[in-house]
């Protein structure tokens, strides 16, 4: 019994450790990505005829690094997902029973 204990208090330990690493890391993003904003935006002149050149340059850091922090949070947080699986699961055997119900009607002769 002792031992399993101290397996869920690992398990426990972990998941901490990896939502506060998510946490973390969405914070450096916020952070890192508001002073490049900052920085780019006071850098170059913004003017209306080179918006198509530059603009791809603004958001293509927070873009794809957002691109990473969303799987991040998704590994981080797979366990709130479950109940997606488990709605599915549910209408899988919804339409099973359906079916099944169609057969029967279909197939008795009356």
């Amino acid at each position: 019994m002792r031992n399993m204990d101290q397996e869920k208090l690992e398990r426990a330990e972990k998941r901490v450790k990896e939502i506060k690493g998510f946490y973390t890391h969405l914070l450096v993003y916020i952070v890192i990505n508001c002073l490049l904003l900052f920085i780019q935006l006071y850098q170059f002149d913004f003017r209306f005829d080179d918006i198509k050149i530059t603009i791809f340059g603004y958001f293509s850091t927070p873009f794809f690094w957002g691109i990473g922090l969303l799987f991040h949070g998704l590994y981080v947080f797979q366990h709130k997902f479950k109940a997606f699986k488990n709605w599915e699961e549910r209408k899988i055997k919804e339409y099973m029973q359906k079916e099944e119900e169609e057969y029967k009607n279909t197939t008795h002769w009356d």
